[in-house]
């Protein structure tokens, strides 16, 4: 609801001023900050002058509405030609030589509130500014009293009025100038900022281009040291396969027990010298894949084979729990072979006694390996650590060995790298 305050009749210049001089006082009664107020008089001014200059003359009307965001609202009316070019006016697209048009441009940067209506014969404008936060209810007991208290002030000292508009003007170029200072100092700060940003970047390609170089360095010797190493491995494996064929003589019982050793011992350092070649290329992105077309059971029949000899005086049983025998798979079979070797080796190492299942069944378009065991187990602890760059549970392993069994369930799938489809 609009609750009228007071109305000022559009004369003379003079009443320019006094219009000004009431919208401040106004909007000091009511609670606005010095800023404000001297916005509010400024458009209020702006209007009153337009209406003046162009029209001759016209009303300025002050109110409150009370709604749901109180509002100070000033309606500025007259009764002049109009504005015909309002719409350009509006957008700061219209050129005059005498800059009308200013004070509506001008006038709308400084309020919350704007609406103009023009047509020959009739202007209105209404501009307003919402009531600060925390401010008294504008009540009518309220907006009688301002209204009284204006009421007992006389006409405007224009000078004085000149004055303190000179006096608005310096105060508002000091904080102008404030503010710029305060925003050269954050410029200045922001710079700083961004050179010690670029320095920290510099930095950080520093150490990327340096750990690339150590990367690289690492792959290339793990790459030459596998190959050199393979070679005495490779003569190792055949002198003591030779010496267990008795091509030239049968062996002692002795002497074939440690030529069975070393055929042991070296295959498994070939095994390992082989994984690190593989961690080179993969680090590399130098790992061929060369997919073929194999079943299940041809996959698991290898591997059958490879471990059976392994099994000979142990208390375990490695069970092949097979769902899917004729379903051909599609991928790098030495590949997939090694992963299962990897996994059914570390299973039966530690494992004294019980059993080692790898199942095999069919899971969406591809096919899911299981290895399972009944052996000592890893720990919660462990299995934190488990895929941790250079950890080892050797010792916990070995501690589970001479202790109860504690049961172990490993998982490998493989479901989005490898396509099957049955025959």
């Amino acid at each position: 609801m609009k609750r009228p305050v007071i109305k000022i009749e559009i004369r003379a210049e003079q009443d320019v001023v006094f219009a000004r001089q009431r919208a401040k006082q106004i909007a000091s009664a009511l609670g606005f900050d010095r800023q404000d107020q001297t916005r509010l008089a400024t458009a209020v001014s702006e209007i009153a002058r337009n209406a003046f200059q162009y029209a001759r003359g016209g009303v300025a009307e002050f109110a409150v509405d009370d709604g749901a965001e109180p509002m100070l609202l000033i309606a500025i009316t007259d009764t002049g030609p109009g504005i015909a070019n309002l719409r350009a006016v509006l957008d700061g697209t219209y050129q005059s030589r005498t800059g009308m048009g200013l004070g509506l441009v001008g006038s709308r940067r400084l309020t919350d509130h704007f609406e103009i209506e023009s047509a020959p014969g009739a202007t209105r404008v209404v501009i307003g500014k919402a009531l600060p936060k925390g401010a008294a209810a504008p009540t009518p007991h309220l907006l009688a009293a301002i209204a009284e208290k204006l009421a007992t002030r006389g006409p405007p000292d224009t000078l004085q009025e000149i004055r303190q508009q000179n006096l608005e003007l310096l105060q508002t170029l000091e904080a102008l100038r404030a503010r710029q200072a305060e925003i050269e100092r954050l410029n200045e700060e922001l710079a700083e900022t961004n050179r010690g940003v670029l320095a920290l970047y510099a930095e950080l390609d520093d150490k990327a281009q340096q750990l690339r170089k150590a990367s690289d360095m690492k792959t290339r010797f793990l790459s030459n040291m596998s190959h050199e190493l393979r070679t005495p491995l490779n003569s190792m494996i055949l002198l003591s396969r030779l010496m267990l064929s008795e091509k030239d003589g049968p062996l002692g019982a002795e002497y074939r027990t440690q030529a069975t050793f070393i055929a042991q011992s070296a295959d498994s350092l070939l095994d390992l010298v082989n994984d690190l070649l593989d961690l080179a290329k993969i680090e590399a992105g130098k790992m061929d894949l060369r997919p073929a077309r194999f079943t299940v059971d041809e996959l698991l029949s290898g591997l059958r084979g490879m471990f059976r000899p392994m099994l000979a005086g142990r208390d375990i049983e490695l069970i092949f729990d097979v769902h899917c025998p004729e379903l051909i798979m599609e991928t790098d079979v030495t590949k997939v072979s090694q992963i299962l070797r990897n996994l059914i080796s570390n299973a039966m190492k530690f494992t004294e006694r019980g059993e080692v299942r790898v199942t095999a069944s069919t899971q969406g378009a591809g096919v899911e390996f299981l290895v399972s065991d009944t052996g000592i187990g890893i720990s919660e602890e462990g299995q934190k650590r488990l895929f941790q760059d250079f950890a080892q549970l050797r010792d916990e392993y070995k501690r589970g060995l001479r202790g109860p069994a504690l049961g172990c369930r490993s998982r490998a799938n493989w479901r989005t790298c490898w396509a099957a489809g049955s025959t």
